[in-house]
């Protein structure tokens, strides 16, 4: 008897939960992915900034899976769903398609920037979802500093030890603490002409007050400690213009600002990558505003029951776009496979979300952390986010090095993945427009 077929597309946190709840299961697995790593996003900006490797937060989806005989990893992009046939189409990297057949879809592609309309601002202000994105942005931040020893005019100085932050969610808090302790702890002494202190850290947000999700009373605390640091938060701002010498921001007023900073970096929101869109007019599947499909409570599609959407990428209830919520949809997603294949005929349970909190890290003893009740900030919250990281790290040897990578940045500011890379002139004139706009930079 031939296995049933499950086709997972993505890698994540969604993904790699519902491949592990298949591994007992007479099922085949292929999962799709257009990296062949699983990355834990939450640390992407600890290793932008430099504490943390990249093997720290990013491993192979071959060696977490290895001992689940019934998956086969794939690297291709997921372009196509035929619905009525059950395939999916995929690109390679380097050209050439596939088509894969499937029993059971699971879509667990997550989400992806979004510069709500304004794709022109990509080259010039990098956003933070991928361990590409993260190593252009400390390309940048460490480059900043360089460029500023070496300028010979006092207002070119000021731009490059001038960094903007678009958006005050866990991302930019978590990057303006950042740079604000490379400036102050790690850099401190290291230069000859310029003072690193003199660099400011400009963080605009277009509601009120930054972390808004945590709440009145942990926003207002994570704002005191960025300021307590010498980030200027700008709230209330929305970006209208940005090129490579700065952004142009419009507060509720009208009013227009022009901040001049050579080093913009984007995080400020996401929207649903291309397959989803594609799935859902192929089901008839509605989307919200930011392209999430739009799920019943067991997570499948109306008319689709062979269909399940999982991860950042599902709407249901207003659930957050949380590492945790990843996980849980996935891990239900690939249970539901596994009782249908055993034949168990009771319909299963609504998905139910358990809320273990969310944590946002500001700087060495200061992060937020909100657990239902459970409202922390200071030392306390640090010590938490500090173990609810550790927790959720993949595979033994990552936790382990992050611990002492940690121990070393928290303890003297030191931090041993600073290298970056520039491109030579003939590198960067075979890169493609877009791509080279990129690497250069201002």
């Amino acid at each position: 008897m031939t296995p049933r077929r499950v086709v997972i597309v993505g890698g994540g946190f969604a993904g790699l939960f519902a491949a592990r709840a298949l591994r007992h299961s007479p099922v085949t697995v292929t999962l799709i992915d257009r990296r062949a790593h699983h990355l834990f996003q939450p640390l992407l900006y600890q290793c932008a900034a430099g504490i943390l490797s990249e093997g720290q937060i990013a491993q192979p989806l071959r060696a977490i899976l290895h001992r689940h005989e019934n998956v086969r990893c794939l690297l291709a992009d997921a372009t196509d769903v035929d619905v009525k046939g059950r395939t999916v189409h995929a690109q390679r990297p380097q050209g050439g398609s596939i088509v894969v057949p499937y029993d059971d879809l699971i879509i667990a592609a997550g989400m992806r920037q979004s510069y709500f309309g304004h794709d022109e601002f990509v080259a010039n202000a990098p956003g933070m979802k991928t361990l590409d994105d993260a190593l252009e942005i400390r390309r940048r931040i460490y480059r900043a500093f360089e460029m500023a020893e070496s300028a010979t005019d006092a207002r070119d100085r000021r731009h490059w030890l001038t960094f903007a932050l678009v958006g005050g969610g866990p991302t930019g808090v978590e990057l303006a603490g950042q740079i604000r302790e490379i400036a102050s702890h790690t850099l401190d002494r290291e230069f000859r002409t310029i003072d690193p202190l003199e660099a400011r850290v400009l963080l605009f947000e277009g509601s009120d007050k930054v972390l808004a999700p945590f709440g009145d009373r942990l926003a207002g605390r994570a704002a005191d400690a960025l300021r307590d640091l010498g980030v200027e938060l700008h709230l209330g701002t929305r970006v209208t213009g940005l090129d490579e010498q700065g952004l142009t921001v419009e507060a509720r007023d009208g009013t227009t600002t022009r901040h001049p900073a050579r080093t913009v970096l984007w995080t400020a929101g996401v929207e649903a990558p291309p397959i989803a869109g594609v799935l859902a007019r192929a089901t008839g599947a509605k989307q919200d505003r930011a392209g999430r499909i739009a799920v019943q409570p067991d997570l499948t599609l109306p008319g689709h029951p062979e269909i399940r959407v999982v991860g950042d990428v599902m709407s249901l209830n207003h659930l957050p776009g949380l590492a945790e919520v990843a996980m849980q949809s996935g891990a239900y997603a690939g249970r539901a496979v596994r009782h249908g294949v055993e034949g168990r005929t009771r319909k299963p349970k609504p998905f139910k979300y358990v809320d273990l909190g969310s944590a946002a890290y500001i700087s060495r003893g200061r992060a937020v952390v909100k657990a239902g009740p459970v409202h922390l900030s200071g030392i306390g919250g640090w010590l938490a986010w500090l173990f609810i990281h550790i927790a959720f790290l993949t595979g033994f040897r990552s936790r382990l090095g992050a611990v002492l990578s940690w121990s070393v940045a928290f303890a003297c500011g030191a931090r041993r993945e600073r290298a970056f890379t520039l491109p030579t002139a003939d590198t960067a004139s075979a890169e493609p427009r877009g791509t080279t706009a990129a690497l250069r930079g201002p």
